[in-house]
């Protein structure tokens, strides 16, 4: 089985994605870190090379190849706004997706950053600080990324809860053992 979690940035795909694929003992992808071993490179300079078309293009290579993996998987996938790239996996037996969602108000309490290099930091003081344009620009997110989710049928409403919360809450609702 693949189940794949779908959402906006920082809404929570990769921590919900991991707790899930440890509680179920699944191997765990997520699409950037695929994306970055495979074309070796960081996130930064992935997201300036190209086209949005030309990443999605590249994205969904990647989506193929770990989708040809054998075994039970948990793909965490980045917004994509060429949803071709996934769609045709939707209607699989074998898969179960899932469109992660919450507020734009919860999505901003969950943002950590990234350098250049794709170091990891927490910054609240500078976040907080540009609280409104944060908002704004999540708002947007949700807003762009919509259509691209129309044929994910399970939308998942986080209700702001901590991703240990929303895990137990996925297992409980779609039955997962």
């Amino acid at each position: 089985m693949t189940i794949f979690l779908f959402g906006v940035s920082n809404v929570g795909k990769t921590t919900t994605g991991e707790l899930l694929s440890r509680k179920l003992e699944y191997d765990f992808y997520d699409l950037d870190e695929e994306v970055k071993k495979f074309y070796n490179t960081t996130l930064e300079d992935f997201v300036n090379t190209g086209s949005l078309e030309e990443r999605d293009w590249k994205r969904g290579r990647v989506i193929d190849m770990v989708m040809r993996k054998k075994g039970n998987k948990v793909f965490s996938i980045t917004p994509i706004a060429y949803p071709e790239h996934f769609n045709r996996y939707l209607a699989c037996e074998d898969v179960l997706a899932i469109e992660l969602q919450d507020s734009s108000e919860h999505i901003f309490d969950r943002p950590v950053f990234s350098d250049e290099n794709d170091h990891v930091y927490k910054d609240d003081d500078y976040k907080n600080a540009h609280r409104d344009y944060y908002i704004r620009e999540i708002k947007k997110d949700i807003w762009a990324y919509t259509p691209s989710f129309l044929r994910v049928k399970n939308k998942f409403y986080m209700d702001g809860d901590s991703p240990e919360r929303v895990m137990e809450r996925i297992v409980a609702e779609y039955g997962l053992k």
